[in-house]
């Protein structure tokens, strides 16, 4: 483990901003703050931990922002939190001891695929199929939730992605309306699930708030974009998050790294 000098400070808090704001506005930048955390030595189980601490805080910030601007009542949207914290619950009770590897090479493959779903059907990410707001999923929505849920309780790795599949496609919220929701519904079930990895010591506070730092700045400044900029904006940014996504799971940036090496 590198002790952080001046120059990997200013490396922290850079990721985190970058890691906060694309959180915020589409998902998946828990690749840039891991990465990051394993850059500097930290244990994968470690830096998977850590990395809740910064997720805690810069989505604290996103939903208060976006509470502010009038984009989020709390009081009628707690409900749709509720099967993903139970997910998430057991999704973090299985990340203390269970590798990874196997599991970010599927979410590559299915980056893949969501990647040519947005494409193939923009209208679905535009258009509202449920004008009026209302919570009140059946049982299939529950299970998805469930699923996102227990992935994000994991590992965190591209859960805002899947979240807003799972809220455009399966719930019908627009694309402005489910990124909100995303927001909340990662805060509400980090609250349950980071008091799992720090009883296990899989937390480092001292790097943990100096990445959260950095995130909290990203999530205000992206929360101002997402609801200014409306839901194409969005979409083009959940685009390019899928596909480099989708290269950095499935190994292929390490695969042609290792070419060019020879």
């Amino acid at each position: 483990m590198q002790e952080l000098n001046g120059y990997l400070v200013v490396l922290t808090l850079t990721a985190g901003f970058f890691a906060g704001f694309i959180n915020t506005l589409a998902g998946s930048g828990s690749t840039i703050s891991l990465s990051l955390l394993m850059f500097l030595g930290m244990p994968a189980n470690v830096a998977n931990g850590t990395n809740r601490l910064m997720i805690l805080l810069s989505s604290i910030v996103g939903v208060a922002s976006f509470k502010q601007q009038g984009a989020i009542k709390l009081r009628e949207n707690y409900r749709i939190t509720i099967p993903s914290i139970i997910g998430a619950l057991l999704g973090a009770a299985l990340a203390v001891s269970i590798d990874e590897k196997i599991m970010t090479r599927v979410i590559g493959i299915l980056m893949v695929f969501l990647f040519f779903v947005v494409v193939y059907k923009p209208e679905k990410w535009v258009k509202v199929t449920n004008p009026d707001h209302t919570i009140k999923l059946n049982w299939t929505q529950n299970l998805v939730m469930f699923g996102i849920g227990f992935y994000g309780g994991f590992i965190q790795l591209g859960v805002g992605v899947f979240l807003l599949a799972g809220l455009v496609l399966s719930v019908g919220y627009d694309l402005i309306k489910a990124n909100v929701l995303k927001i909340l519904i990662v805060l509400v079930y980090t609250l349950f699930i980071l008091p799992v990895f720090i009883w296990n010591e899989q937390v480092n506070f001292s790097i943990g708030l100096i990445l959260a730092a950095g995130s909290m700045l990203g999530a205000y400044i992206a929360s101002r974009f997402a609801v200014s900029w409306g839901p194409k904006f969005v979409r083009y940014i959940l685009l390019a998050v899928i596909l480099v996504s989708a290269v950095k799971f499935l190994g292929i940036y390490d695969w042609v790294k290792s070419l060019l090496v020879q």
